[in-house]
């Protein structure tokens, strides 16, 4: 079973300016396909992020992430933004729980070209009352002051290019939250340093705990 991503949905969302240039497209992924993925999800009980190699992937969720490393989707979003990605790697990781500490207010590493994030999660009265939604900020020092607010439900896709004001953060929230990261990366000594990060957390994950 593959997953059918709404590619021309992407295609016609104009960039939104306000607070920094931005794509949201709900629906990315239909409601449909959400409860197959949500269902299909892998086990991930602890925080933090998941290189999908160290994860025992269903094919549904396998062929999602392939879709979201290939050519299409990379060269939508480079037209969309006006960026040359030909050369660009990509690192995706996925996470399963959000914890006390997550959420607070950072911008990505200058590593990391493009962002995007995608959220795979049912409607939850959760983020009816603001929490662990995504708010892209005016500013570094106020999580209240932010332009655009953004449910981590209905299969949205959020995409921006990292830059100097590029702050993002969500209110506390305790719980499950799926979420898959792609970034598009830098081919600077840092972008490499962190690719090889990822895989060694691919392969710390894939050992067996002791005990």
């Amino acid at each position: 079973m593959a997953i059918t991503l709404n590619y021309g949905a992407l295609a016609d969302t104009p960039v939104a300016p306000s607070p920094f240039p931005h794509v949201a497209v709900p629906g990315f992924v239909s409601e449909a396909d959400l409860t197959a993925l949500v269902a299909a999800m892998p086990d991930m009980r602890s925080g933090g992020s998941y290189p999908p190699e160290g994860l025992n992937l269903s094919p549904l969720v396998a062929d999602l992430v392939a879709q979201l490393q290939g050519p299409r989707l990379k060269s939508l979003i480079a037209a969309k933004f006006g960026l040359d990605l030909d050369d660009a790697p990509t690192m995706l990781t996925l996470r399963g729980r959000t914890r006390e500490k997550d959420g607070r207010i950072h911008r990505d590493s200058d590593a990391k070209l493009v962002t995007i994030l995608l959220y795979l999660n049912p409607q939850s009265a959760a983020w009816t009352a603001q929490e662990g939604c995504l708010r892209l900020l005016r500013g570094p020092d106020d999580i209240e002051d932010y332009a655009v607010e953004i449910p981590p439900s209905h299969g949205t896709l959020l995409v921006f290019p990292n830059g100097p004001d590029t702050w993002h953060g969500h209110r506390q929230y305790v719980g499950t939250r799926y979420t898959i990261q792609l970034n598009y990366m830098a081919t600077s000594n840092k972008a490499r340093y962190e690719m090889r990060r990822h895989r060694l957390s691919a392969l710390l994950k894939r050992l067996p705990l002791a005990g």
